[in-house]
């Protein structure tokens, strides 16, 4: 089963690493993808000379990261015709994930990703409204209607999806380049949040803040919703990293 996501989301999880030869960061993009839901539960993941040429890495550089993700239960491998490595992990056991994660970074770094991300989606956003046709903002605001932010795990898949199609609409290569890298490094964690039904209702409307910027032309009101967004997406972030170094747990309410 494959999930259903925008071709932008599948790019982020699939592009060249940033420095090859490392396993672990193989290990690392696959997991992203799965707890951002792009890489959904039963889904075949591409053969492994398929991953290897995407990361730009050595078929055995692969082999050992997928070893990773089967030690981590993430991913099974079967053999014969209809084999291949596939998703087991659940949306339940992405917490175990994220709590892992936010113990090993500092506060002050969880902060510091947060604002260099709102820089480029900001940048991003401000770009689109002054470049985009009325039909790329027309397709952007029907593929939001489409969207569907009911549960965590959709809400994660989409507003990552909505993240990458804001950058591809800058028309700038290197904004979205950037994008796909933040996308799979700090994503995960940001959208955290979206586990809360109020804050999944709250980042849709700024979504919408942004979509009307970008076909209005108007850069700075599209600068200003992409960073109200990311503030919006923060507040929870920092809350339980400060929750869990207090020796609390990653399930309880995400406002707290």
């Amino acid at each position: 089963m494959e999930s259903r996501v925008g071709p932008g989301a599948r790019e982020a999880v699939f592009a060249q690493l940033a420095d090859t030869g490392r396993a672990e960061q193989v290990a690392q993009r696959l997991t992203d993808g799965i707890v951002l839901g792009v890489l959904g539960p039963g889904e075949r993941l591409p053969s492994e000379p398929e991953l290897a040429r995407r990361f730009g890495v050595a078929l055995i550089t692969v082999r050992e990261g997928l070893g990773i993700l089967r030690e981590a239960g993430l991913v099974e491998t079967r053999r014969g015709r209809d084999g291949g490595s596939f998703v087991t992990a659940a949306d339940d056991d992405h917490h175990a994930l994220i709590a892992a994660r936010l113990r090993s970074l500092a506060q002050v770094e969880l902060s510091d990703m947060a604002v260099y991300f709102a820089a480029i989606l900001a940048g991003a956003a401000e770009r689109a409204a002054e470049r985009a046709s009325a039909g790329d903002a027309e397709r952007l605001g029907a593929w939001l209607d489409g969207a569907d932010f009911d549960t965590a795990a959709s809400a994660r898949t989409n507003q990552g999806g909505f993240f990458l199609e804001v950058a591809v609409l800058s028309q700038s290569a290197r904004l979205v380049r950037e994008q796909i890298r933040l996308q799979a490094e700090f994503g995960p964690l940001l959208l955290l949040g979206l586990d809360d039904p109020q804050h999944r209702s709250d980042a849709a409307a700024h979504d919408r803040r942004i979509v009307h910027a970008v076909a209005e032309h108007r850069p700075a009101k599209a600068r200003e919703a992409a960073g109200d967004l990311l503030r919006e997406l923060t507040v929870p972030l920092l809350a339980a990293k400060a929750r869990i170094e207090r020796g609390g747990v990653l399930d309880a309410p995400l406002s707290a």
